[in-house]
């Protein structure tokens, strides 16, 4: 069994920066794909973005394409999600999640999220 722990949420101003964590538990763990989700109050939870860990390639989100960026340190088992640019609606708790097979509808594994909060 593998952990996803997240790290580095915290309350920034709007146009602000934060970087987020996803540190798995077993350094070895090699998932096809590792994703950002994140929750709004009183809204579903919703894609960010995702990066395929076979070729590095990525996706985003409309709503944070060329504001947040996706990276991976495979030594640590580690992902990242630089925000830059944050705005009040990019508020919410953001989860990482990992997906053994890239074509399974859904994720394997779930962090217990962090929260972030932009403030106008």
């Amino acid at each position: 069994q593998v952990q996803l722990v997240e790290s580095g949420g915290g309350l920034v101003q709007a146009g602000g920066s934060l970087r987020l964590s996803c540190a798995a538990s077993r350094r070895t763990f090699s998932p096809d794909q590792m994703g950002w989700f994140r929750q709004a109050p009183g809204k579903e939870r919703e894609f960010v973005g995702a990066m395929n860990c076979r070729d590095g390639s990525t996706d985003y989100a409309d709503s944070v394409k060329g504001r947040f960026t996706i990276s991976r340190d495979n030594a640590k088992a580690t992902m990242y999600l630089q925000m830059n640019g944050l705005k009040p609606e990019d508020t919410g708790v953001y989860y990482c999640a990992a997906k053994l097979i890239r074509w399974n509808a859904k994720y394997d594994y779930w962090g217990q999220g962090t929260q972030v909060t932009v403030s106008s």
